[in-house]
């Protein structure tokens, strides 16, 4: 049976001289979520030396090398032969999206184009790819969470990578202000009036605003565990609605200082109000004196 994923034709256009070989297989593997990639190309100069280590990569994945020789120092013709040849499978109308696998900004104006005309656009490139790229496409995956799911689950003393993410704690995620709020705004977003949201919705509307937003991005697989990780949301799981989340009432009091300050003008306002009230049984007891004074002045007379 053929699953909806397959049949989003997908066409693969890779920057040679902005990536690695040894990226391919994990991101072949990525793009099989979002489609099949049913056209593959990678773009550069095969006659230099840095290159040398695509032929297998080239081989073994079915990917097509698309040689373009560098004709001036200084100028990047492979950028130039990557964009002709994108516009013209846009014109052709056999691909449903595109996957531009590249860090260079040049690139921006190709990914703005190709989603003006109904297509969808996934980058992927380095965590130092220009924040203009990650913007113009429609959802962004940094080659870096790549590469730690495809290492081994039980590396040599010589493989180990430090600098590999860990889950960050609670704390931590807490101080990353732009993932509270992002999180927030989706599930306010897609709540119903009892301000509970899919987490689907919520990651969808999040996705758009931000098209690098990624649970791995943080060292958690799924949006749910990173979720569930912040605690400050309510997380609750059924075979019916799937995952539906919302925002724990203690959370939505500390929200901001505003909101600590409203909450204590009730019991201004209730000392404001008790304020005339004395005021008047002063006046009506002051009354009552004068009153009971004048009687026994005339019963003297």
């Amino acid at each position: 049976m053929v699953s909806a994923a397959d049949s989003i034709r997908l066409a693969v256009l890779i920057d040679g001289d902005n990536t690695t070989p040894t990226i391919i297989e994990p991101l072949l593997a990525e793009i099989a979520k979002y489609g099949s990639a049913t056209i593959k190309r990678a773009y550069g100069d095969w006659t230099t030396p840095n290159l040398r280590g695509w032929k297998e990569a080239v081989n073994a994945h079915a990917i097509q090398p698309m040689q373009q020789f560098t004709y001036t120092t200084g100028k990047n013709s492979t950028d130039s032969a990557l964009i002709i040849d994108a516009m013209d499978l846009l014109y052709t109308g056999n691909v449903d999206g595109f996957c531009l696998v590249s860090s260079d900004s040049d690139f921006t104006k190709l990914a703005s184009r190709l989603r003006e005309a109904g297509k969808t656009v996934y980058g992927f490139g380095e965590p130092r790819t220009p924040h203009s790229l990650v913007a113009a496409c429609d959802k962004f995956v940094y080659l870096d969470v790549l590469r730690r799911a495809d290492k081994p689950k039980e590396p040599s003393a010589e493989e180990v990578d430090s600098t590999a993410p860990t889950p960050r704690s609670t704390s931590e995620l807490r101080r990353d202000a732009k993932l509270v709020k992002l999180l927030r705004d989706g599930i306010d977003a897609a709540s119903d009036d009892d301000g509970w949201a899919n987490l689907g919705g919520v990651g969808s509307y999040v996705a758009k605003q931000a098209p690098d937003f990624d649970s791995r991005n943080w060292g958690f697989a799924k949006l749910v565990d990173l979720v569930t990780a912040l605690d400050l949301f309510e997380v609750e799981r059924s075979d019916e609605q799937g995952v539906q989340v919302r925002e724990k009432p203690k959370a939505r009091l500390a929200d901001t200082p505003a909101t600590k300050r409203a909450t204590k003008r009730p019991a201004a306002k209730e000392t404001a109000a008790k304020e005339p009230v004395a005021k008047k049984s002063v006046a009506k007891k002051s009354v009552a004196k004068r009153a009971a004074a004048e009687r026994a002045g005339t019963r003297r007379a």
